[in-house]
């Protein structure tokens, strides 16, 4: 029998949306390490390759992540050869950072992983379902703030 102040966590929405969530990155993540990357070097390489953005405050601001994240990831990345940094042409104080084409390959195939890991869990909903879902979470997201702080 519940208690008046228990809580049914494994019933609660946000505990059965985390969970999900969490099942669905963990399988996207291993696939990402086996290209050696994480899901945030993905991110800044989507963010330079296919948003065009050079600087690390706005890589920063698409990432939703802090500036000193964003510093360290492009450390390890440009240690690994997967981006290069350069001093911008008129302002020498800018930091320009590009996909390297080792960094501009790899995210080919870790797009590839993307796809193919959210086709993995869309496959076990019927076409009407995979819409009702969708559907559900733009309800459940409606008004509030989406910008996430932190990845």
């Amino acid at each position: 029998m519940l208690k008046k102040t228990a809580y049914d966590l494994h019933a609660a929405l946000g505990y059965q949306l985390s969970l999900s969530a969490r099942v669905i990155e963990k399988r996207f993540e291993d696939g990402l390490k086996d290209l050696g990357l994480t899901r945030l070097h993905w991110c800044i390489l989507l963010a330079c390759e296919g948003e065009g953005l050079q600087n690390p405050s706005e890589i920063a601001a698409y990432v939703s992540v802090d500036r000193t994240a964003i510093s360290r990831a492009l450390r390890q990345m440009e240690a690994a050869g997967l981006i290069a940094r350069s001093t911008g042409q008129d302002d020498k104080r800018m930091t320009l950072v590009a996909a390297t084409p080792r960094g501009a390959d790899l995210l080919l195939e870790a797009n590839a992983h993307a796809r193919a890991n959210s086709a993995h869990f869309l496959a076990k909903l019927g076409e009407g379902e995979k819409a009702q879902l969708l559907g559900l979470l733009d309800a459940l997201r409606e008004g509030e703030e989406t910008r996430l702080s932190k990845l």
